[in-house]
């Protein structure tokens, strides 16, 4: 066995398996469902109408329920968000991806985007869950961003995040360096967009990047059993369906 810096279980426990695909059917999701708890990611990213369902098939496994808020452009009311999370906790969902009002962010109204992301994490800790914060970094200047990371740093949210992956360009190395220096140590960093293979995803773990969105979960889990010379878990052509 190769002397590796990480276990299997270091990479699966990054891996937001993402079903966020408009398209997917409920036969992709399910498969999605399945894929993940086989290779035992630490959540699933699902469409929010899929939410409960996705907990219930997640039952008795170690992966997490997550969904999206106020997805992709995150311009929706600040109480269609909160009903949005609410709904997300009661369908069973325990990590919430939130987006920003980014047009109140290019505006330069902090207090409105303070004030939104603080009511969401607030929701989201009470009932025991956890919240991850989408700046799409692909619409924001660099000063807007550490100006975002400083908020969340303040509010206490639980992780920053680059995208959505729907804006042009993903996750930039530049920007994960970015959000890590800017962000205090209790907030972590998720990378998503373009992280596409295992070589990319150890990149941005040597970054100090927790977590990434991945839609190519078995590719990159079964390359890293690979290098670390564990046998295959082995997928069916079903469950490699749903990787699209």
């Amino acid at each position: 066995m190769l002397d590796l810096d990480y276990t299997y279980s270091d990479i699966a426990k990054m891996i937001d398996h993402s079903l966020l695909n408009p398209a997917l059917t409920a036969a992709d999701l399910d498969a999605g469902c399945a894929l993940a708890a086989k290779y035992d990611t630490a959540s699933v990213c699902i469409l929010p109408y899929y939410a409960a369902r996705c907990s219930e098939l997640l039952r008795g496994t170690t992966v997490r329920t997550s969904t999206t808020i106020g997805f992709p452009h995150g311009g929706h009311r600040s109480s269609v968000k909160m009903f949005e999370a609410a709904q997300a906790l009661r369908d069973g969902a325990t990590e919430l991806d939130a987006v920003i009002n980014i047009s109140k962010a290019k505006s330069g109204d902090w207090d409105y985007v303070g004030r939104e992301v603080r009511e969401l994490t607030e929701l989201v800790h009470a009932n025991g869950a956890k919240i991850k914060i989408i700046f799409e970094n692909f619409y924001l200047s660099d000063e807007e961003k550490i100006v975002l990371c400083r908020i969340c740093g303040d509010i206490g949210v639980d992780w920053v995040k680059t995208s959505t992956g729907y804006a042009g360009g993903g996750a930039t190395m530049e920007d994960l360096v970015l959000m890590r220096k800017h962000s205090p140590a209790h907030v972590q960093v998720k990378a998503a967009g373009g992280v596409r293979d295992l070589n990319t995803l150890l990149r941005v773990r040597s970054l100090g990047v927790t977590r990434v969105g991945s839609t190519r979960t078995a590719t990159q889990l079964d390359d890293c059993r690979m290098r670390l010379g564990l046998g295959p878990i082995g997928t069916s052509n079903t469950m490699q369906s749903a990787e699209r």
